[in-house]
């Protein structure tokens, strides 16, 4: 990393928590927060039950560094765990695993951005800036696409699963996977919001899920398959 010595105004963060299995990067990460924040107290962990058993001790922080592959994390549940045991703070992913969909994933989870662990310290400067003041940080390539994009991706939506929806239920999946609300889902159907909930419970009982966040990593799992997206990226979708 890069070192950039001017430090950010840090808000309301006094303590940060970072977990990583890497004593070397973890360690360099913490060389540059102190190179940007000032007065803050920085504690590393290497496991999700150490962080876990951090926040029992009493350690609060309000911002988490967390590393994705951690010994004792499967996919994304170690983040949803984390994120049950401290529901108010931002919590930042950093890992050299990444695919649009995990990442969205996520989001949809609570994360406070995602940040590939090859960002320099002048970059890391600009996501804390954002991070701090209550920001999403994500990278350019794993942002929702806009409208434009939405059309163009209109053709490869059209995958297996999808087929076993009635057209009435494929535009609500797309729009469900695009993040739309069900207010803002009848509203672009034209639809009563009863009706668009009553849809959404006979497409969940189609493609065997619970929720609608399932049936979107569903869905975005098989296109990244057709999109070729990292295997491994792809594996964390499942748990």
């Amino acid at each position: 990393m890069e070192h950039e010595r001017a430090p950010i105004s840090q808000g309301a963060v006094s303590n940060i928590l970072i977990v990583d299995d890497h004593p070397l990067y973890s360690d360099a990460l913490e060389s540059a927060l102190e190179l940007v924040l000032t007065d803050v107290e920085i504690k590393k962990v290497q496991s999700l039950g150490d962080a876990i058993a951090a926040v029992k001790d009493g350690f609060k922080p309000e911002l988490v560094m967390f590393d994705l592959k951690l010994p004792d994390v499967t996919g994304i549940s170690g983040f949803v765990s984390l994120r049950q045991h401290l529901p108010k703070a931002r919590i930042l992913v950093i890992s050299s695993l990444a695919s649009f969909d995990l990442v969205q994933s996520l989001l949809r989870e609570g994360a406070a951005g995602f940040l590939p662990k090859d960002t320099s310290a002048r970059g890391l400067k600009s996501v804390l800036s954002e991070i701090i003041a209550g920001q999403t940080y994500v990278p350019k390539d794993y942002q929702q696409p806009n409208s434009c994009e939405r059309d163009a991706l209109a053709d490869e939506f059209q995958h297996p699963k999808l087929a076993e929806l009635t057209p009435q239920q494929q535009r609500i999946m797309r729009l469900i996977c695009f993040g739309k609300p069900n207010k803002q889902i009848a509203y672009e159907l034209d639809l009563a919001e009863a009706t668009v909930k009553a849809h959404i419970t006979a497409l969940l009982r189609r493609l065997g899920v619970r929720n609608r966040t399932q049936a979107v990593v569903l869905v975005e799992g098989a296109m990244a398959a057709q999109r070729g997206d990292e295997p491994e990226a792809r594996a964390f979708l499942k748990h």
